[in-house]
């Protein structure tokens, strides 16, 4: 025993040399980069490698994404500038200008009026032809009047309302399609198992992260058409308001007018 420790004492270990340590310490990194790799979510590669059905589901919510989208900025623009023209309106008709002075503006040619204004037209139009006829007493008139105020009014409202339909089922439905996408994956990656001796986690998922992502997507299209759409209701129902005010005041003064008559 004595010569044997002897001789691994005397023994002395050799160091490896440099480069073939930097070359171990390159290999465990670019091990560890390629597990990371592995291991990162690559949506696009999940979506083209999903089933038939679920794609198609996703090309589904793909295009409810975008036409919200394009919904939505343009109902925004729509309804500032309903605004925006009803306080312009509202300045001049409550500035003291006279109401045929108002209706002259109103009538020009090439002139495109909505909102307060196409009220007000309306309104004053039907009043002046009402009061220029025999035997139409001032309650004809001013109902009359207010018939076409109330016509008017309804259709300027709707058209505010167009495509807010839209918006609501986008916002309703998606969330239930994608789900149908990521169970219809599910099924068919337990399917793919039925084929398999051993399945182990890594087996079932890739398929389960492919179908997930269908619920992702209908989510994604969901929440901006379910805010867009509550935002939007809520301004044209303030809009609605409004013109119901000044149509509730403009009659008041054509009231007054008549009974001054």
């Amino acid at each position: 025993m004595t010569p044997l420790l002897t001789a691994l004492q005397a023994t002395t270990v050799e160091a490896l040399p440099e480069d073939a340590a930097n070359t171990a310490a390159d290999a465990a990194r670019a091990v560890t980069a390629g597990a990371a790799g592995d291991n990162s979510l690559n949506l696009l590669t999940l979506v083209l490698h999903a089933s038939i059905p679920v794609q198609l589901v996703m090309l589904l919510l793909l295009f409810g994404s975008i036409a919200s989208w394009v919904i939505i900025f343009r109902k925004k623009r729509v309804l500032d500038r309903a605004a925006r023209e009803a306080d312009q309106f509202e300045e001049r008709f409550w500035s003291g200008a006279e109401l045929s002075k108002l209706y002259a503006g109103s009538t020009e040619r090439n002139r495109d009026i909505s909102g307060l204004e196409a009220i007000f037209e309306a309104g004053f139009r039907e009043f002046s032809r009402l009061r220029q006829r025999r035997g139409a007493d001032s309650r004809m008139q001013l109902e009359g009047a207010q018939r076409a105020m109330r016509a008017t009014g309804s259709r300027e409202i709707d058209g505010l309302e167009h495509n807010l339909e839209f918006l609501a089922n986008v916002g309703s439905i998606s969330p239930y399609v994608g789900l149908f996408g990521t169970v219809w994956g599910i099924m068919i990656s337990f399917q793919g198992l039925a084929n398999m001796k051993e399945a182990t986690i890594a087996t079932v998922a890739p398929g389960i992260s492919e179908a997930l992502v269908a619920t992702a997507m209908g989510l994604f299209a969901a929440i901006p058409a379910v805010w867009a759409y509550n935002r939007f209701a809520t301004k044209v129902e303030r809009i609605a308001v409004r013109y119901d005010a000044f149509s509730e005041e403009f009659s008041s003064i054509l009231q007054r007018q008549v009974d001054e008559v």
